[in-house]
């Protein structure tokens, strides 16, 4: 009798730790929304001029959303909830925190997105006549 309740103490304390675990790692991921800049440098954006701005909110955006994708894929698999927080959520973290203080300087410079570039105008009629020939006189 006395081996039987060890074994199912030891079960049940493992299912403890679990749970217990559980709920430390759910506790951190609600968490990180409310300390993102604390993982980021707060000046390192200070002296960036508007174009090095834009340039540095389009590539943490892209880096935000890559993890992001990454997280939701981790946690379709067994243990992806683990997995997902213990590989992504700490850069997950520092990306957010980064874009929220090139956010903040953006704001801050009264920056503007520059428009997307336009087409190129068509090739001028100089630009498509035929090259001379090697004896210095245009070739027909």
């Amino acid at each position: 009798m006395a081996v039987s309740s060890c074994s199912s103490l030891r079960g049940f304390g493992a299912l403890l730790a679990l749970l217990a675990a559980g709920v430390a790692l759910s506790g951190c991921a609600s968490m990180s929304e409310t300390i993102a800049p604390a993982f980021a440098d707060p000046a390192k954006y200070e002296l960036y001029d508007c174009k090095q701005l834009e340039g540095e909110r389009k590539l943490l955006a892209k880096r935000t959303d890559d993890l992001q994708k990454l997280m939701e894929k981790a946690e379709t698999g067994a243990g992806g909830a683990v997995v997902s927080e213990l590989a992504y959520r700490n850069d997950y973290v520092a990306v957010r925190g980064q874009a929220q203080l090139a956010e903040d300087a953006w704001r801050r410079n009264k920056c503007r997105e520059t428009p997307p570039e336009a087409t190129p105008p068509a090739a001028s009629p100089a630009a498509t006549a035929k090259p001379a020939s090697k004896s210095g006189k245009a070739a027909r």
